[in-house]
């Protein structure tokens, strides 16, 4: 095999640019929010810090992005055709946030 020569495997895996998926799943309002958050090196990939919007995501990767207050952590479980409904977009990731964690983050309620 080349030196420059992509991996088969991963020639073979289907992926959508990040800042897609992340508005697609409704994580961000627009997909100009989205690709602003990962050109300031604010999303991970896998642990890895994304350097850009165009990044290829699929299946199996894990993202880990701040949302408000909160650090989202979710893993990737299908790509999106489209921007639907909410219940829709939430069969496109499986949240791994801590129980309870996200009601924690946003601080105190107010009585």
């Amino acid at each position: 095999m080349s030196r420059g020569a992509p991996n088969p495997a991963e020639a073979r895996r289907e992926t959508l640019r990040l800042d897609k998926w992340l508005w697609q799943a409704r994580f961000f309002k627009t997909r100009a929010l989205a690709a602003a958050l990962v050109s300031k090196g604010r999303v991970r990939v896998n642990g890895q810090p994304a350097a850009r919007p165009s990044r290829g995501v699929g299946a199996g990767d894990v993202l880990t992005f701040p949302q408000g207050r909160a650090i989202r952590v979710v893993r990737i479980l299908a790509l999106g055709e489209r921007r639907g409904p909410a219940s829709e977009a939430q069969g496109l990731y499986d949240d791994l946030d801590p129980p309870g964690a996200q009601g924690e983050a946003e601080g105190p309620a107010s009585a």
